[in-house]
């Protein structure tokens, strides 16, 4: 009788550690849930850098390009003036 009992006990063991691993483990549901919010974290991150890039990437080519952005840069950041001209700012 004793000899019947040892194969479902033994099943019942490897049922609840694969239950456990499931649940708890590495790869488990809530690590894997864990781990899809920070991919979604970081692929927002990510957008947000590419479109900061893709703004200062075109500001350095306006930059390279022309003199203007560089004489509006300076007025606006540096209050700068050309030779007889008269700098009027206006608060709003």
């Amino acid at each position: 009788m004793r000899a019947r009992l040892v194969p479902p006990i033994v099943l019942l063991l490897l049922l609840a550690i694969l239950q456990w691993q499931l649940w708890n483990g590495r790869g488990s549901v809530r690590d894997v849930t864990q781990l899809r919010t920070k991919l979604a974290d970081q692929k927002e991150a990510n957008a947000k850098a590419a479109l900061t890039n893709e703004r200062l990437t075109s500001e350095v080519n306006d930059l390279k390009d022309g003199l203007e952005m560089v004489e509006e840069r300076a007025r606006a950041e540096l209050g700068m003036v050309k030779p007889n001209e008269v700098f009027v700012q206006i608060a709003h």
